[in-house]
């Protein structure tokens, strides 16, 4: 009775360890990557005229001063390669940034200035909150269009008779 015990607390244990390792593993996060003017520090991080996002070869963003782009990526790593064009007609160079994930987060901002300057991560690293644009009442117009009625405003009967 104690083998058949102590085989079935080892299976337990191996599957709780592999759930725990897939779950760390397969965790999915949405990174998107702002070219936007920061302030940090008492100055103003200026974005870059262009920059080329590359994530495991393929370029998932193309952005220009002031534009937001996005990647979905698996686990707690992430790497990618930065195409940065500093100026118009300017050289451009490539950096790899590799960095970890926060597991709290599902959708990453990364402020590309502000990493490249070399900020603390809560300074380019923030939570993405969706901001939804409230309407209200006076903003929407009611349309009421009764397919049987007939304009006949400008129109006159004539009676020849």
């Amino acid at each position: 009775m104690t083998r058949k015990w102590i085989f079935r607390i080892a299976a337990l244990l191996i599957v709780i360890a592999l759930c725990v390792v897939l779950f760390i593993i397969g965790r999915g996060h949405t990174v998107y990557f702002d070219n936007m003017k920061i302030d940090y520090a008492g100055k103003t991080l200026e974005p870059f005229y262009k920059v080329d996002v590359i994530v495991k070869g393929e370029k998932v963003a193309k952005l220009r001063t002031k534009e937001r782009g996005m990647t979905s990526t698996m686990g707690q790593n992430f790497d990618m390669d930065l195409v940065i064009t500093e100026e118009k007609d300017g050289p451009e160079k490539t950096v790899h940034v590799g960095m970890g994930l926060p597991y709290s987060i599902d959708g990453i901002v990364i402020n590309l200035p502000a990493l490249m300057a070399g900020a603390p991560e809560d300074v380019y690293l923030s939570e993405f909150v969706s901001q939804a644009v409230e309407t209200t009442d006076e903003d929407e117009e009611e349309v009421i269009i009764d397919e049987f009625e007939m304009p006949m405003e400008s129109e006159e009967i004539v009676d020849e008779g």
